[in-house]
């Protein structure tokens, strides 16, 4: 036998899918989760969710009617929690962009598994992000002045603005981003359209489907398009994060004014959204039964990714140290040395709050056994998506509360209304989630049946696996995919 014609798994290829899974039980797997009716835990979650969603409109409703001095900002803390919380969000959307987009540039088929996951997520997270920009200008009827509309009169605010370089950026992430993810779920909704029993799933699927028909020419326009914005969404994982640094690096505040902000907060965008991946998966792999497609292998992958990326922030935080040193500026050296790390520091807690779960925390990744532990994982998720929304605090409210003249320090403490606020965008963040893996495949079916051996043209189809059904019964239930992935925890 040639050596084309061997088996891939047999060309030393780690394989992506549990033994024995074949093209039928992918499309099963994923299928029955949109078709079977919700559990009981998905309810449960959902109605939290909305209830955090319903507090969050309650929050925002009393701020439009009593005004931004029922938040916790003073002078000088003119930003806080809701700048806070608006990098937090933008920082978590960016994971899904780089499985998607970059990863599918260089051909990482281990991203089939996970993409749909991020790019959902992605636009989630946007849309909890947008919400801060409308509401902390005070005047929220005003905030299409954020827009670029006609300027003849002159009367809207300075386009130079990092606020409406942000307004820019983050709008051509959402548009690039939920294009991207919607070409992917082509043809998985043509899929559920044609599995469909009932006449209104198969007429909204059906219109979701765009006719697709999976013939040789649709598939080439597809694959055409799904290149060219992952080819535009790519620039974006550099772009918008940068740009949302320049809020801070382009002003002459001690702690911000600083260069390595662009990369230091890319770097951190894609910590914490593959921490956020992680947290969401590891609980929808355990709960739908997928661990025969979403297998250690990815999650191990993307450990190692955050232990890459966790010690890139962690030497970005000390060169932030170096270069206050180097640059001989008392003002940075203070801030750094004395406001931050030092344990008298006024909020010193929060700083090694930070450093704490960004930097230690991911280190445990370097040995095997805690890269491929279940409970360690989802752990050191949950305490990266807390050190990261630490690190924009203290950027933010450190670099602020003591002004150069003493006269003016000041102290931060949020109120009841900023905690409900982002307690809102969590159970916004969520209630989509739910509604997301409720009625749209949560794996990108049609594109882990390509990283099956089956898939490769030049795969030997007598070495593969027989997926003709001898006893009748339906192969997603008790296929031996499934029943030795779920015995491999």
């Amino acid at each position: 036998m040639s050596s084309v014609n061997l088996p891939i798994k047999s060309i030393g290829e780690t394989p992506l899918t549990a033994e024995g899974t074949t093209f039928r039980s992918i499309t099963e797997t994923v299928s029955r989760v949109t078709e079977n009716p919700a559990p009981r835990g998905w309810w449960i979650a959902f109605l939290m969710a909305s209830s955090f969603l319903g507090i969050m409109t309650m929050a925002i409703g009393y701020l439009f009617w009593m005004g931004v001095g029922v938040w916790g900002n003073n002078a000088p803390v003119y930003w806080a929690w809701d700048i806070t919380n608006f990098v937090w969000w933008i920082g978590i959307g960016h994971a899904g962009t780089l499985i998607s987009a970059v990863l599918f540039l260089f051909r990482q088929k281990w991203r089939t598994a996970i993409n749909r996951f991020a790019e959902a997520m992605t636009i989630f997270a946007v849309i909890c992000a947008l919400v801060f920009p409308g509401i902390h200008v005070g005047r929220a009827w005003l905030a299409y002045y954020m827009f670029p509309l006609p300027n003849e009169m002159s009367i809207w605010p300075n386009f130079k603005s990092p606020l409406i370089w942000d307004i820019f950026a983050v709008s051509t992430y959402a548009t690039v981003s939920t294009l991207f993810w919607f070409v992917g779920l082509i043809p998985d909704l043509a899929t559920l359209r044609d599995r469909a029993k009932s006449p209104l799933r198969r007429k909204i699927y059906g219109a979701l489907a765009l006719g697709w028909r999976g013939s040789n020419r649709a598939w080439q326009n597809y694959e055409r398009a799904y290149l060219i914005l992952a080819a535009l969404s790519t620039p974006l994982v550099l772009s918008v994060h940068s740009v949302v640094s320049f809020d801070f690096a382009t002003s002459l505040i001690p702690g911000w004014h600083t260069t390595i902000f662009p990369p230091y907060f890319v770097a951190g965008a894609v910590f914490s959204g593959f921490a956020m991946v992680m947290t969401l998966m590891l609980v929808t792999r355990a709960v739908y039964g997928v661990r025969s497609i979403v297998m250690m292998k990815h999650l191990e992958l993307m450990n190692k990714i955050m232990l890459t990326t966790g010690s890139l922030v962690g030497y970005a935080y000390g060169m932030e140290f170096f270069i206050a040193w180097y640059s001989g500026d008392q003002y940075e050296q203070w801030l750094f040395f004395h406001n931050r790390a030092s344990l008298d520091g006024p909020f010193s807690w929060a700083y090694w709050i930070m450093i704490s779960c960004n930097v230690l925390s991911p280190q445990v990744f370097w040995f095997k056994k805690m890269r491929t532990s279940i409970p360690v994982m989802f752990v050191v998720s949950i305490l990266i998506n807390i050190g990261m929304w630490f690190e924009r605090f203290v950027i933010i409210v450190t670099s602020l509360h003591r002004d150069f003249l003493p006269s003016s320090w000041g102290y931060y403490k949020p109120t009841l209304i900023d905690i409900f606020t982002y307690l809102g965008t969590l159970g916004l963040f969520f209630t989509l989630f739910l509604l997301f893996i409720r009625w749209i495949p949560m794996v990108a079916i049609s594109e882990v049946k390509g990283v099956l051996p089956e898939a490769d043209p030049h795969h030997d189809a007598h070495a593969s696996h027989d997926e003709s059904h001898e006893d009748g019964h339906d192969e997603a239930v008790g296929t031996p995919a499934i029943v030795a992935a779920e015995a491999e925890e």
